[in-house]
């Protein structure tokens, strides 16, 4: 099985490093210095499990890899809209495509059985162009739970977990899922192959859509969010909204809102993955994880006022971080004009 991580950062990164320490065909994409550190020092992960290094085969340019068995979507849901169309080059008639982001999927709606069928939801694909350039047939549904960071270029660094579950949108458990679920758990992972994979989605969701945005607000990390009497009433309320928007979907929660607290609790002291992005001056994965509950809610005319709020505030904060980053470039690149006259 010849694999691609397509956004080789803390999630796909920690995947392809697995992989690679497991002597799986794997190539792994990535861009600036973390692509310069892998290429030069190879990719180390420290954990607590053990750390290990490895030299793994990357590349700047998906185009010079070939066709490949499967691809591993590593990129955040915003990234996805421009890097879909660059994935052809990889595509031979049976390519499976594994989406591994946040929140809710573009394919979601897509071999949907309600009255939803072919919904798509405008914070998840806008215009519609990943579902354009990767065909329904030939998606995966995935979900990581282990808790990773880029701790420097070429380093990620393990918290805590193992598991990746699987799950094909028509709900059947296929041969190809399974296929590739082995390739993981000869790397090391626990990878559970799911009929029920859309409820899946939505017991991380009711975690994500509170603890992501709340947390890049105030700095909390999960385990302070999940204790404080104040802010853990706010993400409880969050929880709630959720919930009743996937009830309004057919989904009926294996899970309460006192577990996935609990839950967010025994993992410590993680910086959920919105306020690393947020601290290390990136985008916020906010659209798919909270924007699409919310643009849900509204289709389906459940009230949201508490995850409208929190979305209203994160929404402004990433805008106005954003920014305060153009704003930056533009100066440096005006008195860079200034020293060449």
């Amino acid at each position: 099985m010849r694999i691609v991580i397509a956004g080789a950062g803390a999630i796909g990164g920690y995947i392809g490093a697995r992989l690679a320490r497991a002597s799986a065909d794997v190539v792994l994409f990535a861009r600036g210095p973390h692509l310069q550190a892998m290429q030069t020092r190879g990719l180390r992960v420290t954990s607590a499990d053990g750390d290990f290094e490895v030299r793994p085969q990357v590349t700047g340019d998906l185009a010079t890899i070939g066709t490949v068995d499967v691809v591993f979507l590593g990129v955040k849901a915003h990234g996805l809209t421009a890097l879909a169309p660059t994935l052809r080059p990889l595509f031979g008639p049976d390519t499976v495509v594994v989406s591994t982001q946040n929140g809710i999927p573009w394919w979601y709606f897509q071999s949907h059985s309600g009255e939803f069928d072919g919904l798509r939801l405008e914070r998840v694909d806008p215009g519609g162009v990943i579902a354009a350039a990767i065909e329904p047939r030939r998606v995966v549904g995935s979900l990581a739970y282990f808790a990773t960071d880029v701790a420097e270029p070429g380093v990620i660094h393990h918290t805590e977990g193992n598991r990746i579950s699987f799950g094909e949108p028509d709900g059947s458990k296929s041969e190809r899922a399974k296929a590739i679920a082995d390739a993981l758990i000869a790397a090391g992972f626990r990878c559970p192959v799911t009929a029920r994979f859309r409820h899946e989605i939505w017991v991380k969701l009711l975690g994500n859509v509170a603890f992501n945005p709340i947390s890049a607000l105030t700095g909390g990390t999960l385990e302070e969010l999940a204790r404080h009497p104040e802010t853990s009433r706010v993400v409880r309320e969050l929880m709630m909204e959720t919930e009743a928007v996937a009830g309004r979907l057919g989904i009926e929660m294996p899970i309460t809102i006192e577990q996935r607290m609990a839950g967010a609790e025994k993992v410590g002291a993680h910086k959920t993955s919105m306020l690393q992005d947020f601290e290390a001056g990136r985008p916020m994965e906010l659209e798919a994880v909270v924007g699409a509950v919310v643009e849900l809610g509204d289709r389906l005319g459940v009230p949201m006022p508490a995850t409208r709020a929190v979305y209203a505030c994160a929404k402004l904060l990433d805008e106005k971080r954003v920014g305060v980053t153009q704003d930056s470039k533009l100066k440096t690149q005006t008195l860079t004009a200034h020293e060449r006259q």
